[in-house]
């Protein structure tokens, strides 16, 4: 790390719960019989080992990191260090540890092993009404959330309209947040937690309950919030809110820290180790190659401007996509196709053959190789996934479909020579055609 400031520091942390088994049960009445005997004091001992772990902790009461049937690792051994006023991203899937990281970070639980120190007023939003007495009304809460935080009334009154706006329920201000719905709630718990002014601002996947306008504004603040110089972590499935916001990403992967580093570079090999697709994916075995009666896939290939294999391609350059595969039966019209998606799972486009040396006309026995062409400053910065087939017509059928077959990363290297061009901000959309502009002078 550098000599700035640090905000945060995770130093060998692990967390463990026990989780349930299944009774054993029994074919006998008398072995059903002795069980019932025995559950008082069994369902005692099972009482105490949720929060005893004397079984599995070695001779110094330390954790012990052998596995065991009821026990469960959270989190294991994961140490880092926050810069003051870096946007830290932290991406895993579903049941990766990444919200109990955060639960240890606010003071929520505790650690089972090692420490972490936070260096600053933390403030966070982990889940829909996090913080909210849901007898008190919004404004009671907006004051009883700030008062948590060490700040004055009069800091608050200042901040107290800007807060309302923002959350956009300022009818139902004065209403009690047990009347809200999911939407409300956040909404105005997103607003508390960032017009508060902390100096560590934790999210965790929240902002997927809020509409499509409502995340957009909570992007927009979480980028001013970073710009201005207080450290922000920020735990989603969006990876293109993650590229955008975060210069650093953290992946955690079954408890443990899997890669930090760029978040392009982190998000990249994250998608790409999901899907399992890199920018070539090729069948040397025929029998495993998707196929029909008529026709097999043999390769998808993602080709630069020069017609080699990237997993990288400029914005401003054109590349290529190519697909080998071969005629098993003779005779037929074939479309070979591919459909991009973009890392949110939208479709961008789909890209059907038009190759006029084949339009329309029965193809013989053997192997073919098609390439499709796709211009520069088209696509939008990110991850971009490939799904590629093939069918037949005249009748249609469809001969193989390979959902996301290959993957490559739209990068952008000069913005003044792309649709970007002199703005710094982020870039909206799943296309960035670059569209001829022109500006005449109408004079005073």
């Amino acid at each position: 790390m550098s000599s700035k400031k640090l905000s945060i520091k995770v130093e060998n942390i692990s967390k463990r719960y026990r989780i349930g088994l299944q009774d054993q049960i029994h074919d006998s009445i008398g072995g059903s019989i002795l069980s019932f005997i025995k559950s008082p004091v069994r369902n005692y001992r099972k009482y105490r080992s949720l929060y005893k772990f004397n079984d599995i902790e070695d001779g110094n009461g330390q954790a012990a990191k052998t596995d065991s049937a009821d026990i469960i690792w959270a989190l294991r051994d994961v140490s880092f260090e926050i810069e003051s006023g870096e946007v830290l991203g932290i991406i895993g899937k579903n049941g990766a540890g990444k919200s109990t990281l955060l639960k240890i970070l606010c003071g929520i639980t505790e650690p089972t092993s090692g420490y972490a120190e936070i260096r600053g007023r933390v403030s966070s939003l982990l889940e829909v009404g996090t913080g909210f007495h849901q007898e008190l009304t919004g404004r009671e809460n907006v004051y009883l959330n700030a008062t948590i935080l060490g700040m004055k009334k009069v800091e608050v009154d200042r901040k107290f309209d800007e807060i309302v706006e923002f959350s956009g329920v300022e009818k139902f201000i004065d209403t009690p947040v047990k009347r809200y719905s999911s939407g409300m709630s956040v909404r105005l718990a997103f607003a508390v937690a960032a017009y508060l002014e902390p100096e560590i601002l934790l999210i965790d996947e929240v902002l997927a309950v809020g509409d499509a306008a409502f995340q957009k504004k909570c992007l927009k603040k979480m980028e001013d919030v970073g710009q201005e110089g207080r450290t922000v972590v920020f735990v989603s499935h969006n990876m293109s809110a993650i590229t955008h916001l975060c210069d650093r990403t953290i992946l955690i992967d079954k408890g443990s820290k899997a890669m930090d580093g760029p978040s392009q570079e982190i998000v990249r090999a994250y998608l790409t180790s999901e899907s399992g697709t890199t920018a070539v994916r090729e069948w040397n075995d025929p029998t495993s190659a998707p196929q029909g009666h008529v026709a097999k896939l043999c390769a998808v290939r993602v080709l630069n401007n020069d017609l080699k294999v990237s997993e990288s391609i400029d914005i401003n350059e054109q590349m290529a996509l190519e697909m080998e595969y071969e005629v098993l039966e003779a005779n037929h019209i074939l479309m070979p196709f591919h459909h991009l998606y973009n890392d949110e799972g939208v479709l961008i486009f789909c890209a059907n053959d038009t190759d006029p040396a084949w339009l329309n006309r029965p193809r013989p026995k053997g192997k073919f190789k098609s390439i499709t062409w796709i211009p520069g400053k088209l696509l939008s910065e990110g991850i971009i996934m490939v799904t590629s087939g093939l069918t037949t017509l005249n009748p249609i059928a469809r001969q193989f479909y390979e959902s996301s077959v290959v993957s490559f990363h739209v990068v952008e290297t000069s913005g003044l020579s792309s649709a970007r061009g002199p703005w710094a901000g982020v870039m909206s959309g799943v296309v960035r055609p670059f569209l001829e502009w022109q500006t005449v002078e109408l004079g005073k």
